[in-house]
């Protein structure tokens, strides 16, 4: 059981009672029956804006002219959280574009020019990561370019990306119909998103020659 930790999960989809909020739900259900603080927002609840060009925009004391609630989004739910589960519908095979805005959006305080831009880069890093997706197709390739992109974000984060769940449907909520059961593995990533086991080694890394622990009882 993990109560000292929060999770925040983003819904990228403009429906909500979709498939992708139908699954975040189900995120939400797992982290809350593991006692773990969660917050569940819609992006687009707080954005009115793609990314402007922070240099012509940005106001004198630092701070993004565009007036929605996206700062208080990223700083009062994004950066305190110890974890975060994007969830977001396959649309053009990348990303909503509700998703891809907060993503781009962060870079209005963590760029040099935000006066307290080292303090919001420390707060970005070390998070752990899950992506949950809804598409009307099941070939697996309809997700590839979406998982390599919040692999890379990661990445550059040293933040641990610890899970995928993808979900088949298209009318609203059609999501459940999927036999894979997509809905229970959502809840069991909110149930484990601070515990899953997660390895990525490289060459030089130290390590034993074990993966799982062993029961020596």
């Amino acid at each position: 059981m993990v109560d000292s930790k929060k999770l925040l999960i983003l819904v990228g989809s403009p429906r909500r009672a979709g498939n992708s909020a139908t699954l975040a739900a189900a995120v939400q259900r797992g982290a809350e029956a593991a006692k773990i603080e969660v917050s569940l927002r819609f992006i687009d609840d707080s954005t009115s804006s793609f990314l402007r060009d922070c240099r012509q925009c940005r106001l004198p004391n630092g701070e993004c002219a565009i007036e929605d609630n996206y700062r208080a989004l990223f700083f009062d739910d994004f950066l305190p959280a110890d974890g975060v589960v994007f969830c977001s519908p396959v649309y053009w095979y990348g990303l909503s574009a509700q998703t891809k805005v907060f993503f781009d959006r962060t870079f209005c305080y963590y760029s040099a020019s935000y006066p307290d831009s080292a303090q919001v880069m420390a707060q970005m890093t070390r998070k752990r990561i899950g992506l949950v997706l809804a598409s009307e197709e099941t070939y697996p390739g309809a997700s590839l370019g979406i998982v390599h992109q919040i692999q890379e974000y990661c990445r550059y984060t040293h933040s641990e990306f610890v899970g995928v769940v993808r979900g088949i449907g298209n009318s609203r909520s059609e999501v459940v119909q999927d036999p894979r059961d997509p809905s229970m593995a959502a809840e069991q990533l909110g149930r484990e998103i601070f515990n899953r086991r997660y390895s990525d080694f490289r060459i030089d890394t130290e390590r034993s020659g074990q993966v799982w622990p062993q029961d020596n009882g």
